[in-house]
């Protein structure tokens, strides 16, 4: 059973009037006061506590607390061990005449860093009459996204803002 809200209701900090609770060993014991609750989970040396408040009537639960945050505790800081942070790397390419070669070298980067995991920005700097042509940088930036084709994706297409065209790949789906 999992316990969805951090802050729990425990022991004397329950204020109902009747309970449904539920025993340690996950067996039901029926409705009962929260007093009589309160004296079982005692009897047992654990804690009462109200794992459902908007139930009617309210849930409680006979448990160690202190061992149930605990677990709560080391299960978030494994699922934050084995996340992965994905970054996003930076290609530039400064001005629309770069040869072939050149192209072929930053896709190879691109290539590596896409490999790792991480998403690309590829940029293109438009300098003086280069703006008049922003056909040419689509078509660079098409080039671009071809030689990657084999291990990523275009995520977001090539697009204008200001001197600069912007284009985002990231790894492709596992399959």
């Amino acid at each position: 059973m999992t316990i969805s809200n951090k802050e729990l209701t425990i022991n004397e900090d329950i204020r109902e009037k009747e309970v449904r609770v539920i025993d340690s060993d996950g067996s039901q014991l029926g409705l009962m006061s929260a007093k009589d609750a309160l004296a079982k989970a005692y009897e047992k040396d654990l804690d009462l506590v109200l794992i459902a408040p908007n139930a009617t009537p309210p849930v409680c639960k006979i448990m160690d607390y202190g061992k149930y945050c605990f677990e709560q505790a080391k299960k978030e800081k494994e699922a934050r061990k084995n996340q992965k942070v994905v970054e996003t790397k930076e290609i530039r390419i400064v001005g629309l005449s770069i040869d072939t070669h050149d192209l072929e070298i930053k896709a190879n980067n691109a290539k590596k860093f896409v490999k790792n995991g991480d998403k690309v920005k590829v940029t293109i700097r438009f300098r003086g009459r280069e703006l008049g042509h922003p056909e040419i940088g689509t078509e660079l930036m098409q080039r671009f996204a071809n030689f990657c084709s084999d291990v990523a994706v275009i995520e977001k297409p090539a697009k204008m803002e200001g001197r600069n065209m912007f284009m985002f790949l990231a790894p492709k789906p596992a399959k």
